[in-house]
């Protein structure tokens, strides 16, 4: 009920409404109220997916443990080797009828069926004699029927990665994190947070790994927080530092980490600047080296000398300081690797395009300049990057 002013008397009644600032009060219990329910539910949402994960890998924990049990059971029931490995280890029901191999004492063959003439001397002399018919039986076929049998991973094969269907769940979850990222800053958000909820199931994959890191790029892009920005980037660059340990031959690894690498020293000083733009480097040109074809690759690489072509006496001489030879690059250097990016990629983005004139323009070659400029203005923007050529478009003319 609302308060009633100390200086009414018995007979007063109640107000039916509240005051004005007793409605703004319960107006922010209520927020806070709505808004813990939210992270509830998300801390739930998290969980469940955690638990699923964990469960799945608790099956195939255990799955590995009976496997290796029923092998070792097959070892203590044959203690006739037989000169093929395959036939010795078939765990079919099939070949240990047939092949003739000494059965447990009480007479009864792994598929749990009494064999006739289990301990005789006649199955023993059997098995002699059909040991050559059955080594025309081929490999594949032995394993085939093996895994129909009881669906058991040989000693001679190598282990999947993933289990079949945890295979096809990172299929889909790679397929929509490359959607996402595709999409507007909203998606790109979500596709984030989906790859980290993820991170418990798939964080051993290497196609998971560099879209990891390549997400946490995005939310460098999407963050105006200075603290933030610097924490998205040295994350994703951590990820990316492990997936590197194992996988040196990704372009893509090699690619995302490059570019973490040059978003966290955005805001260094020269020195560590330049170290970060000669690791930038190094990584571009093993991921060009890796997949040559990508368009993506050598406008980072275009990126990269023109901006080396236009440091700064100040930042020259911190190069010269710093290494003994000094990494290089020219306008005509930049200028290649934009128009190699055309040649992949026909308007490949607006950015590069915009590039392109502006080096025909510092190389003194105003026609190719103007006529660049017009192409990139066919193009929409589409990045935050081709908001800011747009802007420096308008600059030029």
């Amino acid at each position: 009920g609302a308060l009633v002013p100390a200086e009414v008397g018995d007979g007063a009644t109640h107000a039916p409404l509240l005051g004005q600032e007793q409605q703004l009060e319960l107006l922010e219990r209520l927020d806070f109220v709505v808004r813990n329910l939210v992270e509830l539910r998300k801390e739930v949402e998290e969980l469940r997916n955690s638990l699923q994960h964990l469960a799945v890998e608790i099956v195939g924990e255990v799955r590995s443990h009976l496997e290796e049990t029923q092998r070792l059971n097959r070892r203590r029931r044959f203690p006739y080797p037989r000169e093929r490995s395959d036939s010795t280890g078939s765990s079919s029901i099939y070949f240990t009828a047939s092949s003739g191999n000494a059965n447990t004492d009480d007479g009864e063959s792994e598929g749990g069926y009494t064999t006739a003439n289990a301990e005789s001397d006649y199955d023993r002399e059997s098995e002699r004699e059909s040991e050559e018919g059955e080594d025309e039986v081929s490999c594949d076929t032995v394993r085939t029927v093996r895994r129909d049998s009881l669906d058991l991973v040989t000693e001679d094969e190598a282990p999947l990665a993933l289990d079949s269907s945890l295979e096809e769940g990172l299929g889909q979850l790679l397929q929509q994190a490359d959607r996402l990222h595709a999409g507007d800053e909203q998606d790109r958000r979500e596709g984030f947070q989906l790859l980290l909820n993820n991170k418990l199931a798939y964080g051993e994959q290497r196609e998971f790994l560099w879209r990891l890191g390549r997400a946490h790029s995005d939310m460098w892009e999407l963050t105006e927080d200075e603290e933030e920005k610097q924490s998205y980037a040295s994350e994703g660059k951590k990820e990316l530092e492990l997936a590197l340990q194992k996988w040196d031959q990704s372009a893509e690894c090699h690619q995302w980490f490059a570019i973490l690498c040059g978003q966290l020293s955005e805001r260094e000083s020269i020195p560590k600047r330049i170290q970060a733009g000669c690791v930038f480097k190094e990584h571009i040109d093993k991921a060009i080296e890796l997949k040559p074809e990508d368009p993506q690759l050598y406008y980072l690489m275009g990126r990269w000398c023109y901006q080396v072509a236009h440091l700064g006496w100040l930042e020259k001489k911190t190069v010269s300081a710093l290494f003994e030879a000094p990494p290089t690059a020219t306008v005509q250097d930049a200028l290649q690797n934009f128009l190699r990016v055309e040649e992949l990629s026909p308007g490949f983005s607006k950015a590069g395009r915009v590039y392109i004139a502006k080096c025909y323009r510092d190389l003194g070659n105003s026609t190719a300049a103007a006529l660049w400029m017009s192409l990139a203005s066919e193009l929409p923007v589409s990045t935050k990057e081709d908001a800011e050529s747009e802007r420096e478009l308008e600059e030029m003319r």
